[in-house]
């Protein structure tokens, strides 16, 4: 057929095929009757067009499914027959044999080894969905994201600690269960009541030691003091009557650790001394696994793991009754003091390394497996696992001495807070969770609300920590 009559026909043919190609018998349909269309049909041959609608494919966007990509080579692994067989299902047993107009390589009729393959379409990217709604727009519209929740920029209340050491290797601040603060500065220990801001002298060790380290017992009734001399002496918080003295170290004891029954000390002299307050021995066992100073140690929540860590540069994990570690993690590239057990899952646990590695790494200790880690961009010093949210705080020193309050798992940054001149080496946490106090060589000791209460309110003592103010601490 000449292009011109292509053209009187009223129907857009493509080249090659002929207008009889389109003409169909009509279907005799003896127990129907013939439809008015039929009866009004000038032609009463049986070879009459029926009403069956053919399209002009034309004007589609087949190109969008990658139906006239026909260069493109078949697929290692295709199957041209399938191919073939689905391209004659869906537009007829002579849509394969099809010629492309010359000079018209992109026609919508050319066959395509991409069958069905979906594309974007570059010609109307912003053309509304089939749907009546724009495509653009996506699920979160309809349910917006939960806004962060706010933290506080600036501490609520500030306390002068004259002669707190800036010493990354000592522990001089705890919070106890009992709502008393604890702090080592000098040769003293001070005890500072939240309830009503009273402030206690616990003891004093003479000109010849110091404190290095405290840690109160989990009924916080008692409290473990580290010396200069290598001792461990316990208290009793209440009366301020010293309880017992015990030795083994032979330098500095500058971490304490409480489980249940057990005080664990670390020292200098890279060993981890046991203490059992139910037996007159000074030490029940003996732990060496470090090749330098002891600086962080922590007790699992369970009480069945106990993770140390050293000026060594490692993370060691012991269990109750292992002599030598169970794991040892050595992924850190700077001293390890800073470790926090999550208190919502079994076997994780956080370490932070300092000013050559600044990282911070989540650890599986049932496989040894590192979960995730964080590049925080300064030494860290503390965690402190929330028990209210599943969020950890760290404290940091060289450069930028800064509080930083992360989601997990997904190491979200809550809040990053400043306001401390020096390095932030002390952290502790109030008893609701809520509060915690941050200490450094500043000589300050800054009380900031971190996190949000439990979802289940209990009833709680109050802090007395919402006025603001500066009170010096002796």
């Amino acid at each position: 057929m000449e292009a011109g009559q292509r053209r009187k026909s009223g129907i857009n043919l493509p080249a090659g095929m002929s207008q009889t190609t389109l003409r169909l018998n009509a279907i005799s349909t003896p127990k129907r009757p013939t439809s008015n269309l039929a009866a009004s049909s000038p032609s009463k041959s049986s070879s009459s067009c029926s009403d069956r609608f053919i399209p002009c494919r034309s004007s589609s966007r087949l190109h969008t499914f990658g139906l006239i990509d026909k260069s493109s080579p078949v697929k290692e692994g295709g199957n041209e027959v399938y191919s073939r067989l689905l391209r004659q299902e869906l537009f007829g047993s002579d849509f394969g044999s099809f010629s492309s107009p010359a000079g018209n390589q992109g026609s919508p009729m050319s066959p395509s080894t991409n069958m069905m393959r979906f594309k974007t379409d570059p010609c109307t990217p912003n053309s509304p969905s089939i749907f009546g709604y724009d495509t653009s727009l996506t699920s979160d519209v309809s349910t917006p994201p939960k806004p962060p929740r706010k933290v506080p920029k600036t501490p609520h209340k500030i306390l002068d600690a004259p002669s707190l050491q800036d010493d990354f290797y000592l522990n001089l601040v705890d919070w106890s269960s009992q709502n008393v603060l604890a702090v080592g500065l000098g040769t003293c220990v001070y005890l500072w009541t939240a309830s009503n801001s009273k402030v206690t002298k616990l003891c004093d060790l003479g000109p010849n030691d110091g404190v290095c380290s405290l840690q109160w017992t989990r009924e916080g009734s008692y409290i473990s003091i580290g010396t200069s001399l290598g001792q461990v002496q316990v208290w009793d918080g209440t009366q301020c009557k010293r309880v017992r003295t015990m030795g083994g170290h032979q330098t500095r004891t500058g971490v304490l650790a409480w489980s249940s029954r057990i005080l664990s000390s670390g020292s200098r002299d890279r060993n981890i001394l046991q203490h059992d307050m139910r037996v007159p021995s000074d030490y029940i066992g003996k732990l060496t696994g470090h090749k330098s100073e002891v600086c962080g140690l922590k007790w699992s929540t369970d009480d069945r793991e106990l993770a140390s860590g050293g000026n060594d540069n490692q993370l060691l994990i012991w269990n109750q009754h292992s002599k030598q570690p169970v794991l040892k993690l050595t992924e850190h590239t700077a001293a390890v003091k800073a470790i926090a057990w999550s208190p919502h899952q079994s076997g994780l646990v956080a370490s932070g390394g300092g000013t050559a590695d600044r990282h911070i790494r989540f650890w599986n200790t049932t496989n040894g497996n590192q979960l995730n880690s964080v590049d925080t961009g300064s030494q860290v010093c503390n965690l402190a696992w929330s028990k209210n949210v599943n969020e950890i705080v760290s404290t940091h020193g060289y450069s930028q001495n800064q509080i930083m309050v992360w989601k997990y798992p997904s190491l979200a940054k809550v809040a990053t807070l400043t306001g401390h001149s020096m390095r932030v080496l002390y952290l502790a946490m109030s008893p609701d969770g809520q509060t915690i106090v941050t200490g450094a060589g500043d000589e300050t000791l800054r009380f900031w609300s971190v996190f949000p209460s439990v979802k289940t309110p209990t009833p709680v003592k109050d802090t007395g920590l919402w006025s603001l103010g500066r009170t010096q601490i002796r």
